[in-house]
């Protein structure tokens, strides 16, 4: 027996080309991924800004420059005099002149601030008031004003009594970071505020715009078809990246790439997302169309649809040589006489023995002979086999008609007449006013219900029930598809690729003697 050895197939994502295309689609997600991130870092610095002043000082000193922020004149010029104040009570004390003119000119800048609120061109009014809150708790007064909590807290007074350096920690802690947070920023002549992130962000758009290119021409190239536009139209979601406004929405579009580039898996989002989808709309869609559809006939009916059909006919397009209505009445009939008549041969045999019966109990003769004793069962019994004879040469008959009828070739032609002159009369009676009206009208109720009848069984069935019954054929469907074991002969012998789970004790390239 010849050897044989079993392998398994080398995976598909090994390959060369496959292995540096999956490299490049993950590295096109990740720069993505981080173009994103700056953009939500850009979009949200402003509102965070001053937790990275006071947490992360270099991001503040670097990005600043590309947001044009800088350090408020009025702020700034108040925090430089505190500085000055701070070195004269260092070489001279709260007692020295100098000292003394530059607690003045602080208490002078204070007023200012509060009357001019330089904080609000920068959306910055509620730090003002947690600096006004701030010294009102450190210097409180009868008119709880800031004003002169200030001004009592900058006095001469204040700072010999207390320990000046106690007083400018306090400052230094609590009121200097808060003042800090104020900042300047120009407005361009487009009457916007300035903004550089352009700059950071074209280099990106520039890498997305020339990935975008070459896979809607590679996509078009593959598909044949397919041309260059109608490629950009099925990437559509990757104009996100290209818009230099709106790019939060690139949410999407990196997204997507993740996925397909592996690097996250959303089958079972997008799984839970159809079937959330369907079963909001598989109901209202399903109701629509077959609304819309019933509607559609009603409107035909009422605008004499039934009587154009009657009167010309559309010419039917033959797709064979047989004429399916004569064939459907040949099988209807039988149908009715080989196999349905039998079943109703004993209700048939009791409805003609009623009538008979009744017939002739209106006979008087016939009411006189049933009094005679001894005989006065006797016309029953007639009647009884009569029914019996009737019914059984009838269905006989009928049997022998329509099957040498259908087997004989005259009798085919004989059959087919005979449907075609059936129809023509029936339809040449249907023609008349006063029956078509009242078939349309019947017809028009008839759907009417219908519509009703359907609408409620859609609120009665279950959707979830018929979403996981799809979800089975699906999984029966992915189970039934995979591939089977393949036996391959080759000069050495017959060589057998298995899949991990047939044989998990074998490995690659193993010889199995």
């Amino acid at each position: 027996m010849p050897p044989s050895r079993t392998i398994h197939p080398p995976p598909r994502n090994l390959s060369k080309g496959h292995f540096v295309g999956q490299a490049l689609n993950k590295l096109i997600a990740l720069v993505a991924l981080a173009n994103l991130g700056l953009v939500v870092f850009d979009a949200t610095y402003i509102r965070f800004r001053d937790q990275y002043l006071w947490h992360l000082p270099w991001v503040t000193q670097r990005y600043d420059i590309i947001k044009g922020i800088e350090p408020h004149r009025d702020t700034q010029k108040y925090l430089d005099t505190v500085d000055r104040l701070q070195q004269q009570l260092t070489q001279a004390g709260p007692q020295d002149a100098q000292a003394q003119s530059i607690m003045a000119v602080l208490r002078d800048q204070s007023v200012e601030m509060i009357d001019t609120d330089p904080f609000q061109k920068a959306n910055k009014s509620g730090t003002l008031e947690a600096i006004k809150n701030q010294m009102r708790a450190k210097k409180p007064n009868e008119e709880n004003s800031a004003k002169q909590a200030f001004r009592a807290f900058w006095s001469a007074d204040n700072l010999r009594t207390t320990s000046w350096k106690q007083e400018l920690a306090f400052f230094d802690e609590e009121i200097r970071p808060l003042m800090a947070t104020n900042y300047f920023r120009p407005i361009t002549e487009s009457n916007e505020l300035f903004d550089q992130f352009w700059r950071i962000d074209l280099l990106f758009m520039g890498l997305f715009g020339a990935d975008f290119l070459l896979r809607t021409l590679l996509l078009s190239l593959r598909r044949p078809g397919l041309n260059w536009l109608d490629a950009m139209l099925w990437r559509w979601y990757d104009i996100f990246l290209l818009l230099p406004f709106w790019r939060l929405l690139r949410v999407m579009p990196v997204t997507l790439r993740l996925h397909q580039s592996g690097l996250i898996n959303l089958h079972r989002i997008q799984a839970q997302l159809n079937q959330f989808l369907a079963e909001n709309l598989v109901n209202d869609v399903t109701e629509m169309a077959m609304v819309r559809t019933v509607s559609l006939t009603q409107t035909a009916l009422r605008r004499g649809g039934l009587r154009q059909w009657l009167m010309s006919p559309p010419e039917a397009v033959e797709i064979n040589e047989v004429n399916e209505v004569e064939a459907i009445a040949d099988q209807l009939i039988l149908l009715t006489i080989q196999r349905v008549l039998p079943k109703i041969q004993p209700d048939l045999e009791a409805l003609l023995g009623h009538t008979i019966a009744a017939a002739l109990n209106q006979v008087p003769l016939y009411q006189q002979f049933r009094q005679v004793p001894g005989v006065g069962q006797l016309p029953a019994e007639v009647s009884r086999q009569v029914v019996q004879q009737l019914t059984q040469v009838t269905y006989s008959s009928l049997n022998q008609i329509v099957t040498q009828a259908l087997e004989d070739e005259q009798g085919r032609a004989l059959s087919g007449q005979l449907t075609e002159h059936f129809m023509d009369a029936l339809r040449t009676e249907l023609r008349d006013k006063d029956t078509l009206e009242e078939l349309q009208t019947q017809l028009v109720n008839f759907l009417e219900e219908t519509k009703l009848t359907l609408l409620r069984q859609l609120d009665t069935n279950s959707v979830e029930a018929t979403v996981a019954e799809v979800e089975q054929l699906r999984q029966a469907n992915r189970d039934a598809s995979r591939l089977p074991a393949i036996e391959v002969v080759t000069a050495v012998g017959p060589t057998q690729w298995v899949s991990p789970d047939e044989d998990k004790a074998s490995t690659k390239g193993q010889f199995l003697r």
